[in-house]
């Protein structure tokens, strides 16, 4: 195209500017070739003549068209110029927010001085796997590019990241270390990818500080090298570092800072640990405050310390390894405040000895103190004949303290850099590796030093590579293409580097000037000066002699020599350093000890595994390492670095810094022209622009631009020959555009030309449709005017005649009105007059009547206080002279009280007087006890009596007030109602006579109940006086053990043998005793119970009316028969049931008779006590031996009670059989099945034998007993007979002696304990007794107080009310005791079940029984018979619904029915065949009762499934298959349980086929949980399935042919980004996801999977399509079109109709999709006004604001008819959707899976009717 046909009127253009570098303009006038002038408007409408020359002032650059404004990739651009990627940059970084931008190879990251959502783990996976150009350009998108070439190439890749500092370098390569780590993490446990995360906060802590530009600055350059391995997952790392900036150590610029390890040991200084380092604050040391500020805004040092801590500890360096960095670190800062004296001379110094930091320097690192003073300030000089000391001065001394210094920190850096590096390092075979590299961007300053041309140096080495590299890229794909080659011109700076590096360049004349001994910076710029002053890149300044230029590639850099030879020598004292190796501390010697390869200046390159040429070996220095120049150093490692990377495939990110105040969002167009000449993407640009940049395929192009084609072409088939055809006709000059293979090539403007020609089309036609669309409304306007007035016309006159008719009718209306209201208003007048009289008469009546009323009231109330003063005086008087009596007599009283007290204290020193107080409060507890249950009776009885008098009352009142209403109704007689009013008022009188009768009856009974009480009372202070006799006699007992104590150490061995023989018994006895209690505390609550449950409604007893039937004796002895008795018992009621047990009444009838009995023996038992003492009272001749007289006594009390209780023994256990064989009777006849009786037999004799064999034991125990007690005996009498014979015995001469008063010692402390228990156990008994009584009398007169209220209130009521009150109450009482008894049947019924289990527990163990005797009779059988039901006959001959099979055959029936089994093989039977069968099978070993058969066959039947799953984890088929069996049998196992929850839709033939004997509950949680193991491999085996159709079908696919436009691209679809193989996802449609969708229902349906689990199957799927088309719309900007919105609108209703079709619109399925419905509609919807912004808030209510902002940045107009979202617009909407409490979340969880449930559905097969093919080969299983 010529210059006439680009710069027309309109067309819009590029102008330089001072501020803004470019400036937009327009050209108002057309432009002619050789015109010097061009007519512009700029953008504020203000005119511009834009001056032409023919050199200096060229034309303006065009701009693009708006559709190509905001594109991801620079190359898209049709115009590639300097302004045009500027704009772009600008336009997508503040109006949408994108801070990457590709350009061409490289990508553009601008930082953005904020915290992003863009880097979660979501936006990761939705990169991973991803092409580079189909998604939004992204860091991610990179490394995905990097790690699919290593994949797929098998290549080596790396990632070069740079820029300025501040640009986001090291932010950038920590996200892409971040991507590698979690896409290939390690396949083992060994948390490689966490190691090298962690490496970050170390050399982030180390190496990086706070400078004017950045607030965390990398002061080094980096090279991480991730090693893959050959599945490519990350086994390893490997870092190299460059160029450390050393001198930060010791010097830093206002504002800066050194390095943050520095400052984060000072703000930890407090720590315990950290004590003996003598650190304080940062300020307090010369090297961390010369920057004046020690702190970051944000920036918590001490925080940070802390993670650089965890850090080295997970990386693995030991804690004393720690210790030893802090410490370096620590001396580091003492060291820079070690202050250095001059001396008078000037040409020495010292250092004072007293300096606390020397001391605290040498201290921490291990060195002699002296030395290192000495050393400091001295240096030695060697000659070639001698040796000397030479003193330094103050300012040499202190060069010389801070290169130490510097010294110290680059070791120790290397230090740590190896040991990360050997905690990353592996030891498996690396395959392959990505290499990231952080090194510094292009820097110059007004002071540019030695490290600035270090860093310009390596950025000239990388631009040649990327330079390079971008022409091989250009090259490749050109002969791709097969498109004529022509060579690029493109910038190459080689000359450059020959100036840096090569012979004589600027390092060799650098190091040369360094070997002189007094070289100087000026000599060295004169050297400069005359080598290279004819050089192109170098110049010589003019006003300077001692700095000079070199001319970059990205610009001209001025450099001060000043500094240059001491940076590049290094100098350290070699004195210096020997004192540190000389270090007591291991570390601090290691630190400098002599490397064999220090080729690199990182430790680590020796170690690197990686596979690339090796770097060329460089001379060693003559003597040690310190003495290499660092330029040296540093060449050599960039040499190696560039071999590294020329062996990789390399991937470039260049950094932005949009402004120097770091403000978030903030663009300087300056600032950035200035990074993106130096960083490389404007070359990148201008090699893209001098070929063809613009690149399209042929369908994009025809689907592009037919709209410019002709009728006649569109006939052709070929589509390549139609584009051919047209861009010949179009374009004229054919240099301007190439024919490739796939893609056709333009030339930089051509496709702005053709979009140019695009937009006249669509004008034209526009224009001829609007033209025919207004005449066409406006012929549509004239008729339906000319319509409206012929219908207003009409409409008119029909209006005024229904008016007039309207008026007449309204006449007559109002003649009608006025005659009824005058109507009205009179009769209302005389109603109002007439009401008054009446109102006025009322009230005069009233008040009358109230004033005689009143006089009465007065009459009446003075009578009352008249009566009431004269009462008082009367009751005044009679309380004096009652006081006046009762004082004498308690006077009186006294006097025989004190008189009596002595009486009865000579009394109460007997025993007899004791027994007899006993005796006697016993008799009156037992009169007093069976009185009140005798008045418990009768009240019990009067109640009954009254409340059958009050229901006989209510129904007869009842019955009377229906006849009075019969009566009312037939006639209306005056005197028979009177008749019947006297009838009701005899009823009430009748009934008011009763309600005082019972009235009179409860207060007699609250009378004698309070005497009864007072009684009590009584009987308590008798006891407690009863209780302090029996302590008197205890400390005499005492006293009497203590004296006889010193006898008892010369017992025998006999003594002591039967001393423990009794001691074991009594802890048996002991044990028995507990064991009753327990058991006689379970018999009365379940006597308790069943007399609740048997007495209601009514009376209810309780302990206190139940005391008489118990035993109350003061000496309660248990034998072990006892116990033995009452279990036996316990178990009958247990297996009788409650039921029975509680009907039974004659069972407790017996029971309460036999406590009775009891009651008596203790009464018989007490009287020959009593004998006994008066028996012993008269023996009682000799006073010498009391005590052996006492012994004897409870000797013979003892024996004579044991044979009582062993006769009453024998008698309960005769009455116990009696009930036993009674209730086996009842039970016979309750029960009709023979099984259960013989069931019953059969345990009851079972329990005989184990109680014959307990009475065996028994006795053996009482003949011992008996033994012990007669032998005592014997020995007592003896005793006694020697003890008459001879009064004065010898105990040492006789030692029978000694053992007979032993034997008489153990029975007196027997019968003491006896004693003391039966007291304790009397006053507890009493006590419960009276609480029992208080609680009764507190029931009592609760139940009272209820009664009178009720009383009174049906008294104050009308006699109907009461008659309607008292039925109330009966409803009320009949409801109460209707659910008390639905609740003592659900208990009986829960009792019932728990019997009948225990009785299939008796009957499993008596059937192993028979069965073990059946297998001992045939032992001889080679092969078993198979078990059946033996005990139980079943009366039917048809099948059960069970199979059975031999033990053996499980593993065969394992096999065939779950490992071998496929789907296919099934398909023509029943659904869920396998599970049927397992469960028979299952059913039938229940059957048997076989536990371990069953417990064995669901063991296989579960690790089976768990192993086809596992071989089979990628077949949909296989796991659905299973799926649909597992929850069967689950299904199963519950419908035929047993339990009523899950039997309710069951048949009564599958209640009949119930599991008997076994509780598989836990067995089906097992199930449960595999079931839901089986649901999540489905989902994921469909989600894998399904995920590579998903973007393809729902956003690329056309499924409305001809609606998406297609826009321009650049290196999107470039061949290296895009896969080999051609079934990509592009060749996915609808029609083939949604027949994906059927294949997986019509699968499940068939192989018979629960309806409610294929719902949450297909839900779980729509939010799997939803998630990752939504994640897909929000990353991609090529997609955010109103076409896109219309076909997502139309994929969402194909995919809902097939819902429907499928009849699974009930699953919610439906709901999931709601937020791609509403993104599709926020494309469609209108996008200008506020009313536009209040719509989508209130549409959009499933996406949150940042997805609802991100598409509408996002949105992409597809031609120049659509307009932009406008900035202002999407700060509106942000604005309104403020208030939501949305979460920070982008992208939508792809993950995330909706909790399965699985419902309970009972099957309603019949299993006896299920039929087994053949084919499976089960002939091995027997129907039953």
């Amino acid at each position: 195209m010529s210059v006439n046909e680009l710069y027309t009127k309109f067309t819009r253009v590029w102008i330089p500017d001072q501020e803004d570098v470019w400036k937009a303009a327009e050209i108002t006038r057309d432009y002619k070739e050789g015109e010097t002038v061009l007519h512009l408007k700029l953008e504020d409408d203000s005119p511009l003549e834009y001056p032409i020359g023919p050199k200096d002032k060229t034309l303006p650059f065009l701009r693009n068209p708006d559709i190509l404004v905001g594109e991801n990739d620079l190359t898209a651009l049709s115009y590639l110029h300097e302004p045009a990627v500027l704009h772009n940059l600008k336009v997508r970084f503040l109006e949408s927010n994108h801070i990457y931008t590709y350009c061409g190879i490289v990508l553009v990251a601008i930082n953005p001085y904020e915290q992003l959502q863009i880097y979660g783990e979501e936006v990761i996976n939705a990169y991973s796997g991803q092409n580079m150009g189909d998604m939004d350009p992204h860091i991610f998108a990179v490394a995905e590019e990097a790690y699919k070439q290593m994949a797929r190439d098998e290549r080596n890749q790396s990632i070069i990241v740079s820029g300025e500092s501040g640009a986001g370098k090291t932010v950038s390569a920590k996200y892409a270390m971040r991507f590698f780590a979690t896409v290939g993490g390690s396949a083992e446990n060994t948390n490689v990818e966490e190691k090298v995360l962690a490496s970050s906060p170390i050399m982030e802590a180390v190496g990086n500080a706070k400078t004017t530009r950045n607030d965390n600055s990398s002061r080094f350059g980096k090279y991480i090298q991730i090693v893959f391995s050959r599945h490519f997952h990350i086994i390893g790392a490997n870092m190299r570092t460059y160029l450390l900036e050393k001198s930060r150590v010791v010097f830093q610029a206002e504002d800066e800072r050194n390095y943050h390890i520095f400052y984060q040991l000072c703000a930890s200084a407090s720590l315990p640990e950290f004590k003996d380092l003598a650190l304080t604050s940062a300020e307090d040391f010369t090297y961390t405050s010369l920057g004046e500020n020690i702190f970051i805004d944000g920036v918590n040092d001490a925080d940070d310390f802390k993670k650089t801590r965890q850090a080295f500890t997970l990386l693995g360096v030991k804690e004393n390894n720690q210790s030893g960095i802090f410490k370096i670190i620590a001396s580091i800062l003492h060291l820079g405040n070690v202050e250095i004296c001059p001396e008078r001379d000037g040409e020495s110094c010292h250092i004072s000895r007293d300096d606390v930091h020397l001391q605290h320097f040498c201290r921490l690192l291990g060195v002699e103190l002296e030395q290192m003073a000495h050393w400091l300030c001295h240096r030695k000089l060697a000659t070639a004949s001698e040796t000397y000391v030479k003193n330094m001065s103050s300012k040499q001394a202190m060069n010389a303290r801070d290169a130490l210094a510097k010294h110290i920190y680059a070791h120790m850096f290397d230090w740590i850099v190896e040991h990360v590096n050997m905690a990353l390092r592996t030891s498996s075979k690396q395959h392959s590796f990505i290499g990231v590299l952080d090194i510094y961007g292009f820097e110059t300053f007004e002071i540019n030093s030695f490290e600035q041309f270090c860093i310009n140096y390596a950025n000239e080495k990388l631009q040649q590579q990327f330079n390079q590299h971008v022409f091989k890229l250009e090259q490749e794909e050109y002969m791709k293409e097969q498109i004529p080659w022509t060579l690029i011109d493109f910038y190459d700076n080689q000359p450059c580097i020959d100036l840096i590096e090569a012979k004589l360049g600027v390092l060799d004349l650098l190091d040369e000037e360094c070997k002189v001994p007094k070289g100087t910076d000026q000599n060295w710029a004169q050297k400069l000066y005359s080598q290279h002053s004819s050089s192109v890149h170098f110049q010589k300044p003019r006003m300077s002699n001692i700095s000079f230029i070199i001319i970059h590639f990205a610009d001209k850099v001025e450099y001060q020599c000043e500094g240059f030879l001491e940076k590049n020598r290094d100098t350290v004292y070699e004195e210096q350093i020997n004192i540190l190796k000389a270090s007591k501390f291991q570390l601090v010697a290691d630190l400098f000890q002599e490397k064999q390869d220090s080729s690199s200046s990182s430790s680590t390159s020796k170690s690197s595994r990686v596979n690339v040429r090796p770097a060329r070996s460089t001379p060693k220095a003559p003597n040690r390492e310190h003495r290499k120049s660092v330029g040296h150093q540093f060449r050599s490692s960039l040499q190696l670095l560039m071999e590294t990377l020329n062996a990789t495939t390399p991937h470039y990110v260049r950094c932005i810094k949009p402004n120097d105040e770091k403000e978030s969002f903030s663009f300087d167009s300056r600032r950035a022209v200035q990074q993106l000449r130096a960083c490389g993407v404007l070359e990148t640009i201008r090699i893209s622009a001098a070929g063809y940049p613009s690149r399209w395929t042929y369908p994009d192009f025809f689907n592009r631009y037919r709209v410019l084609m002709k009728k006649s072409d569109m006939t052709v088939g070929d589509k390549k020959l139609v584009c051919r055809n047209l861009l010949e006709t179009l374009v004229k000059d054919p240099d301007k555009f190439q024919f490739g293979k796939t893609k056709i090539f333009f030339r930089a403007g051509q496709v702005a030309y053709l979009e140019k020609l695009r937009a006249d089309k669509f004008r034209s036609a526009c224009i001829k449709i609007q033209k025919t669309v207004r005449g066409w409304l406006q012929r549509i306007r004239y008729r339906k005017i000319r319509k409206s007035a012929i219908t207003l016309q009409r409409f008119g006159r029909g209006y005024m005649a229904r008016r007039y008719a309207e008026q007449l009718r309204l006449t007559r209306a109002a003649l009608i009105c006025q005659k009824q209201y005058r109507m009205a208003r009179d009769r209302r007048a005389y109603l109002r007059t007439r009401q008054a009289v009446v109102t006025i008469q009322a009230y005069t009546r009233g008040m009358y009547t109230r004033r005689i009323f009143q006089q009465f009231l007065l009459h009446h109330k003075a009578m009352i206080i008249q009566k009431a003063v004269r009462g008082w005086l009367e009751r005044k008087k009679f309380k004096r002279a009652r006081n006046a009596a009762i004082t004498i007599q308690c006077a009186y009283r006294r006097m025989r009280a004190k008189r009596q007290l002595k009486q009865l204290k000579i009394e109460a020193k007997s025993a007899q007087h004791l027994k007899k107080l006993n005796t006697g409060m016993e008799n009156k507890i037992v009169q007093l006890q069976r009185k009140m249950d005798d008045q418990s009776k009768e009240y019990k009885t009067q109640n009954e009596h009254l409340l059958i008098t009050n229901t006989t009352l209510g129904t007869e009142m009842s019955k009377l007030q229906k006849e009075l209403e019969q009566m009312r109704s037939r006639q209306g007689d005056g005197n028979q109602l009177t008749s019947l009013q006297d009838e009701l008022e005899k009823l009430r009188a009748e009934l008011q006579e009763a309600h005082e009768h019972r009235k009179r009856l409860e207060e007699e009974h609250s009378s004698e109940k309070l005497g009864l009480t007072q009684r009590v009372e009584e009987l308590e202070q008798e006891n407690s006086m009863l209780k302090s006799e029996k302590e008197k006699m205890n400390q005499r007992i005492l006293q009497h053990s203590k004296s006889t104590e010193d006898q008892e150490s010369s017992a025998s061995q006999r003594e002591l043998h039967l001393q423990t023989e009794m001691d074991e018994e009594r802890q048996r006895y002991q044990n028995l005793l507990k064991e009753f209690s327990r058991l006689e505390q379970r018999y009365d609550n379940l006597q308790e119970e069943v007399s609740l449950n048997k007495f209601q409604p009514g009376h209810r007893r309780n302990p206190s009316n139940q005391s008489s039937l118990e035993s109350d004796s003061n000496y309660p002895s248990i034998s072990t028969s006892e116990v033995g008795d009452t279990e036996d018992s316990l178990q009958l009621v247990e297996e009788m049931g409650m039921e029975k047990a509680a009907m039974d009444i004659s069972l407790f009838m017996k029971l309460q008779k036999r406590v009775r009995e009891l009651e008596q023996e203790r009464k018989r038992l007490q009287t020959n006590l009593d004998k006994m003492e008066e028996l012993a009272k008269c023996k009682g001749a000799d006073p010498k031996r009391p005590t052996s007289e006492r012994e004897s006594e409870d000797l013979a009390y003892n024996n004579l009670k044991r044979e009582e209780l062993e006769s009453e023994n024998k008698k309960l256990k005769n009455d116990l059989n009696e009930l036993r064989k009674a209730i086996a009777v009842r039970a016979s006849q309750n029960n009709s099945s023979n099984e259960l009786q013989e069931s019953y037999n059969l345990l009851l004799n079972q329990l005989k034998a184990a109680n014959e064999e307990l009475e065996v034991r028994k006795e053996e125990v009482l003949i011992l007993r008996t033994k012990i007690v007669s032998f005592a005996q014997q020995q007592e009498i003896n005793d006694h007979i020697e003890s008459n014979k001879m009064p004065e015995l010898n105990n040492s001469k006789q030692p029978i002696d000694k053992e007979e008063a032993l034997e008489a010692y153990h029975g007196l402390c027997e019968s003491k304990k006896l004693l003391e228990a039966q007291l304790q156990s009397q006053s507890r008994q009493h006590k419960d007794e009276l609480e029992a009584l208080h609680t009764q009398i507190e029931l009592l007169r609760d139940d009272i107080e209820k009664k009178q209220e009720i009383l009174n209130y049906t008294m104050s009521l009308s006699p109907e009310a009461q008659v309607q009150y008292s039925v109330q109450q009966e409803i009320t009482r009949l409801t109460n005791d209707n659910l008390d008894l639905k609740e003592l049947v659900e208990k009986l019924e829960k009792n019932e079940r728990k019997l009948k289990k225990q009785l299939r527990i008796y009957m499993k163990k008596v059937q192993e029984l028979e069965v073990s005797q059946t297998a001992a009779a045939q032992p001889h059988k080679a092969r078993p018979e198979l078990s059946r039901q033996v005990t139980v006959q079943r009366k039917e001959k048809d099948f059960e619904g069970m199979l059975e099979y031999y033990k053996e055959d499980e593993t065969l029936l394992v096999k065939t029915l779950i490992t071998d089994i496929k789907p296919s093989a099934v398909s023509a039977t029943v659904p869920c065949l396998p599970a049927y069968i397992l469960f028979m099978c299952i059913r039938h070993a229940d059957y048997i009762n076989d536990d371990q058969k069953v417990e064995s066959l669901l063991t296989s039947t579960i690790n089976a499934i768990k192993k086809v799953l596992k071989k089979n984890n990628d077949d949909f088929e296989m796991t659905s298959f299973w799926l649909a069996n597992t929850s069967r049998l689950l299904h199963c196992l519950k419908q035929y349980s047993g339990d009523e929850v899950f039997m309710t839709q069951n048949t009564v033939k599958q209640n009949e086929h119930c599991m008997k004997n076994f509780d598989l509950a836990e067995y089906r949680q097992v199930l449960s949980d595999l079931s839901i193991q089986i649901y999540q491999q489905l989902i994921k085996v469909a989600e894998g399935i399904m995920q590579p159709m998903i973007v393809s079908a729902m956003l690329e696919s056309e499924s409305i042919p001809s609606l998406a436009g297609v826009k321009p691209m650049g290196y999107r679809n470039r061949s290296s980004s895009m896969d080999d193989d051609g079934s990509g996802p592009s060749s996915y449609t609808l029609e083939g996801l949604i027949r994906q969708l059927g294949q997986f229902n019509s699968i499940m349906g068939e192989h018979g999977l629960d309806p409610e689990i294929v719902n949450q199957v297909v839900r779980q799927l729509f939010h799997c399509i939803n998630a990752i088309t939504l994640n897909n719309l929000l990353l991609r900007k090529d997609v955010c079109s109103w076409s896109t919105g219309m076909q997502l609108r139309y994929n969402i209703s194909q995919m809902e109709e097939w819902l429907r079709g499928n009849n699974l619109h009930q699953s919610k399925a439906g709901v999931t999709l709601e937020s791609i419905i509403q993104a599709a509609q926020l494309l469609q919807v209108k996008k200008k006004t506020s009313q536009d912004a209040e719509a989508i808030c209130s549409l959009c209510t499933a996406l949150t604001m940042q997805q609802i902002v991100k598409i509408l940045n996002l949105y992409t107009p597809l031609n120049e008819f659509e307009e932009r979202v406008t900035v202002s617009f999407i700060r509106n909407i942000q604005n309104r959707l403020q208030e939501r409490n949305d979460p920070a979340q982008l992208l939508v969880d792809t993950k995330h899976t909706f909790p399965v449930l699985f419902p309970y559905t009972p099957s309603a097969l019949s299993l006896e009717t299920l039929h087994i093919p053949a084919s499976l080969g089960l002939d091995f299983l027997v129907r039953v």
